[in-house]
């Protein structure tokens, strides 16, 4: 049975990195000054940084279900059966909206993981996923797999800016201002579906990078741990916002000395993320390795 991998590009995969892999990629629409945008088409990173910090408004919206669906049939021509992993159905509606299609239209041959990752766990899921599919597991033993070890990642996110967070409702106006008079820098954790504070009270890059990666200790040798009895299985990610790559980097080296690794993928977090935390954000991530007894 032939399975087709599909994603968006919530994982950082880009359209290179897909037709590479053999993959799919449902490039994420953006409206910018009235105008609709959409990830790694007509909308780089560094175009959409440029609009960001002009201070203009930049939205995110779900792509369109008629486009998701139209990826699908093209794909069905050559394939029995597609996994899609888009992102979180906690961060967005576009999940909830391919989970309602696929179970009327597409029944035993989409199969819509809803995992809640994002960015670089995102990835992580749809890496397995190729994996599992080059194995000649179904579409359906593919999403159950996925379902099953959806709780077993976690990232650490430091952010740069408080402007972002007080747009988004999530701190209030005063709360941003003594934040942003103080220069502080905290650290949010995504944990399944949710975006929550981590550690607020934290001055420093450097102090940030610290908290980030004892926290990431304290979850590997915590809750990834108790899956399986092992901390050698974990993949370790670094994201960042912006188009300074020079901090991120840095942060892998340290991450590569401190946990003894030599492979650290490294890439920017999705555009949809970097429009609710801002430029100059740094993240580490945590995905446990697959079973070995699938």
């Amino acid at each position: 049975m032939k399975v087709a991998i599909v994603s968006d590009s919530n994982s950082g995969i880009t359209q290179k990195e897909a037709a590479i892999l053999g993959i799919k990629i449902v490039p994420m629409p953006f409206t910018i000054e009235g105008e609709e945008y959409f990830e790694d088409i007509n909308l780089t990173q560094e175009k959409f940084y440029e609009k960001l910090l002009g201070d203009v408004t930049v939205s995110t919206s779900q792509p369109s279900i008629g486009f998701v669906m139209s990826i699908w049939d093209e794909l069905l021509k050559s394939y029995d059966q597609i996994v899609y992993i888009p992102m979180s159905s906690g961060l967005s509606e576009s999940c909830a909206s391919a989970l309602r299609i696929a179970e009327a239209e597409y029944k035993d041959k989409v199969f819509v993981v809803d995992n809640q990752r994002i960015s670089v766990t995102q990835r992580q899921s749809v890496m397995d996923a190729i994996e599992l599919a080059g194995k000649g597991y179904s579409g359906k033993e593919i999403h159950d797999i996925l379902m099953h070890v959806k709780m077993h990642s976690d990232i650490y996110i430091m952010v740069d800016t408080l402007k972002y967070l007080r747009k988004g409702g999530r701190i209030t106006p005063a709360a941003a201002a003594v934040g942003n008079l103080l220069k502080i820098k905290p650290v949010l954790r995504i944990f399944g579906e949710k975006l929550d504070k981590y550690r607020m009270m934290n001055r420093t890059l450097e102090n940030a990078k610290r908290i980030m990666l004892d926290a990431a200790k304290t979850s590997i040798h915590g809750f990834l741990k108790e899956i399986d009895g092992r901390t050698d299985n974990v993949h370790i990610s670094v994201a960042y916002t912006g188009v300074d790559t020079k901090v991120a980097e840095e942060f892998v080296q340290i991450i590569q000395e401190e946990f003894k690794v030599t492979h650290v993928v490294c890439n920017p977090l999705s555009l949809s993320v970097s429009c609710h935390i801002g430029d100059g954000a740094l993240a580490i991530a945590l995905s446990k390795a697959l079973p070995d007894n699938l």
